[in-house]
């Protein structure tokens, strides 16, 4: 669900401190001033999706700031990434002065002090997470901290035009995918800081890792299909099984297993939800790819425990303390992004 701050009905006057509270409280502590003598409306529009907070923000001219007090203050474990749509930014943080224009993107680090100076009416897309999310390190992060990126080509094209989707579709995602969506997305960080620094991703190229990631759009958004195989995934992509194969080595798992493991998360989703009770385990199991229903419930029983039916009627009537199930797969990354 989305948070839309609009200061379109908020008196001129009471703009500029409604508007410093917004952004405070959606981000981090931070001081902001209007250069605006009369302040134009603004919007701020968030998304959640799992660790990770996507907001667009439009707004005037202004100048935002982080210094030693407000870290204090909090938030400083977190981390934003702002993709730039229209009008320029400077931002200063750690030594480094660096510009964005439309079109490039840049990170910086709630744990040190810094500066954007937005000096014209702006819009970009802000992708705000905590670093025990994981994906970037304190080596990539040196990296990536206040550089600007320019998106017209290379891993950074490809981080921007994933990060677009995702804050297309972020209000349409189910919200047991969006961890997955999330934690992909800082893969791909993690794979633009290896490519800066001149190093190859241990035991994963760029490449490989891209096309992981579209392979793995492509299963999620697919998972209802029976007839979802190796060979027609490999065919869709223009790559052999056995490449395919090789892809899911950085996973762990083999293609079938991961698939599997995601049309169960899909199942015991559906039949725990609000209109569960309405559904009969062979439709819930049929809507996600399983054409065989004794398949299915020994599938299910072997990654919970339970059969599907003793896992809905749980689910119905509240699970009682100390029968929580441990999704499959736990610790592996998916991505999935609905098609634009």
């Amino acid at each position: 669900m989305s948070v839309v701050l609009d200061t379109a009905e908020v008196p001129p006057a009471d703009r500029a401190e409604y508007w410093h509270e917004a952004v405070s409280g959606t981000f981090i502590p931070l001081d902001v001033s209007l250069l605006e003598a009369a302040p134009a409306p603004a919007t701020l529009t968030s998304h959640r999706l799992g660790t990770l907070q996507v907001s667009v923000v439009q707004a005037g001219p202004q100048r935002v700031e982080r210094s030693g007090s407000l870290i204090a203050r909090g938030g400083e474990d977190h981390l934003t990434l702002a993709l730039q749509h229209r009008g320029t930014a400077r931002l200063v943080q750690a030594g480094r002065q660096v510009e964005l224009r439309p079109g490039t993107f840049a990170i910086s680090d709630a744990g040190q002090p810094f500066a954007k100076e937005l000096a014209e009416p702006f819009v970009f897309t802000a992708f705000h997470w905590p670093r025990s999310a994981g994906g970037v390190s304190e080596e990539d992060l040196r990296v990536l901290t206040a550089t600007a990126f320019d998106t017209g080509s290379g891993t950074a094209r490809l981080v921007a035009a994933y990060l677009e989707r995702l804050s297309r579709a972020a209000d349409l995602l189910e919200p047991c995918l969006a961890g997955r969506l999330a934690t992909t997305a800082l893969d791909l960080l993690a794979v633009l800081a290896h490519e800066r620094r001149g190093r190859p991703v241990p035991e994963a190229p760029e490449a490989a890792l891209a096309t992981l990631a579209r392979v793995k759009d492509h299963i999620l958004r697919h998972l209802g299909d029976p007839d979802l195989t190796p060979e027609r995934i490999a065919a869709a992509h223009h790559v052999s099984v056995r490449y395919l194969h090789k892809l899911f080595r950085f996973e762990g798992v083999t293609v079938a297993r991961w698939i599997q493991r995601q049309r169960l998360d899909m199942c015991r989703r559906d039949l725990a939800g609000p209109t569960a009770g309405r559904a009969t385990v062979a439709a819930v199991a049929g809507r996600w790819g399983f054409v065989s229903a004794s398949h299915f419930s020994r599938a299910f029983r072997a990654a919970y425990g339970v059969c599907p039916r003793e896992w809905q009627a749980s689910e119905g009537a509240g699970r009682p303390p100390g029968t929580s199930a441990t999704r499959p797969g736990a610790g592996h990354r998916s991505a999935w992004i609905s098609a634009t």
